[in-house]
């Protein structure tokens, strides 16, 4: 029985104490509404509640009666010969690296995360808002001297001094690492499901030649992706690895691609604006916009909606490297170890099957393998799934690939029960299987869900040896806008922390274990 004490809720997003609290929507005021040319309140165009839509333009289009059959000679435009510019290299081609794929039978020769020569403690310590941050500004107008004309005081990396992009610190070296090993299994990844699989296998999951092409090029986009961030380390950066794939099907390579992408765009978002190195964090955000557009696409080819939600949530390091690392199978000797921890895996019994056109009808443990990121199973009954049903006839039943799909019933939903089991620290995992999961929180009380800008905890009910149960919570990031949606990262803890985006990390002594829920 739900009551009003099951969910808290904390907002990530906090103002300065000493700043006064705004509402989220501002009240018009009378130079806003100069910019109207229509009547306050008088609504245009057919979206409700908007007014001042009048064009200042028109447009006449007379649709052809008969579609073009003729495409060619191509036209004859003025130009010049060019010659290849002499770019720098990649690091790996686009094709190159490891022959072989599956699990790792071998013993590790080193265990564990890198360690420094010291640690200080167990724990950091909550503090105080940082005593620098003083600035409010109350009349809208610059309020320090300008360095030069139109360039307003502040900023960091904007004195003059050249950039060197280089990482700067132990924390800078640690989490662009862990964004190389993120970069080379995509960049692998993308290639296995094109080779592996036929054209008629695409063609049975409603995706084309051009799509094909269209995942070719994110895989082009990857070997960019590696050589910036292996300049950005130097020698010690490590190579591409060998991996352990779990999908059987094309829609399993998707559903697959699409879950990789989003933990591996929220790691970086978690640990930009943390970075020693401004250089760096410039270049990687460069970089990881690309990311952000593949998770989209990939949503798209699976029939999910392309963008459930209204903010990019950010994890930290080591929960990326909890979420990766077992799909990477070996890597070369001496290979960079990474210092980030690895945490035991949290499943989800009845995680929604986005491949039936009734994703919350699912089966028991309905996923392909014993991963936390594995895809759900494609290959239910015909008459269950939804990659092949009419979108026309149909509407809302459909999961065929699309630039954005409505679901008649969603993923999840706020309310619904959701199983889970976990397991104890200990296990071998990632390369070489020379990583061990470990944690150091108490008995787990907690599930807290990390969503957008929100952390939302709900009471843990333990019905017997690490299993239990929850309820998906309702909380909301901003009116009509459900925190709990899309591919979102769920944890046990043992406390309930507020914590916001910028200091999440200091959840990690509090997990018991880790999961991914696809949810919405």
């Amino acid at each position: 029985m739900l009551t009003k004490n099951i969910f808290t809720s904390s907002v990530f997003v906090a103002l300065a104490a000493a700043a006064p609290q705004y509402s989220a929507a501002p009240e018009s005021s009378d130079n806003a509404s100069a910019c109207t040319s229509v009547p306050a309140g008088e609504q245009t165009g057919n979206v409700p509640g908007y007014t001042g839509a009048d064009a200042s333009f028109s447009v006449s289009f007379e649709p052809a009666e008969t579609p073009a059959t003729v495409f060619g000679p191509d036209s004859q435009v003025p130009a010049i010969p060019t010659q290849p510019g002499s770019a720098p290299p990649r690091r790996s081609s686009e094709v190159t690296g490891p022959t072989s794929h599956g699990p790792y039978f071998g013993t590790a020769t080193t265990t564990g995360a890198a360690k420094a020569p010291t640690t200080l403690g167990t724990a950091i310590a909550p503090l105080p808002p940082n005593p620098t941050h003083t600035y409010y500004n109350t009349n809208g107008k610059p309020i320090d001297p300008m360095p030069i004309p139109y360039m307003p005081a502040g900023g960091l990396g904007t004195n003059g001094t050249e950039p060197r992009y280089m990482v700067n610190s132990d924390f800078d070296y640690e989490s662009i690492t862990l964004g190389l090993y993120q970069e080379w299994i995509e960049l692998d990844l993308f290639h296995n499901g094109l080779a592996i699989f036929s054209d008629q296998d695409f063609l049975d999951a409603g995706l084309t030649a051009e799509d094909r092409a269209y995942i070719a090029f994110m895989a082009t986009q990857e070997s960019g992706h590696a050589t910036l961030l292996t300049n950005m380390l130097g020698e010690t950066a490590p190579p591409q690895c060998t991996y352990n794939y779990p999908y059987r099907t094309v829609r399993e390579f998707i559903d697959f691609n699409q879950k990789l992408t989003r933990y591996g765009e929220s790691g970086v978002w978690g640990f930009l604006a943390h970075l020693d190195s401004r250089e760096v964090a410039n270049l990687l955000s460069q970089s990881i916009a690309t990311e952000a557009r593949q998770q989209i696409s990939f949503r798209q080819m699976l029939g999910l909606p392309p963008q459930p939600v209204w903010f990019e949530t950010g994890i930290p390091q080591s929960w990326q490297w909890t979420y990766l690392a077992p799909y990477i199978s070996s890597c070369p000797a001496n290979t960079t170890r990474l210092a980030w921890q690895n945490f035991p895996a949290l499943f989800f019994v009845n995680q929604p099957n986005p491949n039936r056109f009734s994703p919350n009808d699912t089966q028991p443990y309905e996923v392909v393998g014993n991963r936390v990121a594995d895809p759900s199973n494609s290959t239910i009954p015909a008459d269950e799934r939804c990659v092949n049903v009419n979108g026309t006839e149909y509407p809302g039943y459909s999961c065929a690939p699309a630039i954005a799909r409505n679901r008649t019933e969603p993923l999840s939903f706020p309310g619904k029960l959701v199983n889970l089991t976990w397991e104890n620290p200990g296990q071998t995992v990632g390369p070489n299987n020379s990583y061990v999961t470990d944690t150091t929180a108490g008995a787990p009380v907690y599930v807290a869900w990390v969503s957008q800008l929100n952390l939302t905890y709900t009471p843990l009910e333990i019905t017997g040896e690490n299993t239990g149960y929850t309820y998906q919570p309702a909380a909301e990031v901003y009116e009509g806008d459900p925190a709990v949606n899309g591919t979102m990262f769920v944890a046990l803890t043992d406390a309930n922390p507020f914590l916001t985006p910028f200091n999440l990390s200091m959840i990690n002594p509090h997990v018991v274990a880790l999961g991914l829920y696809q949810a919405g």
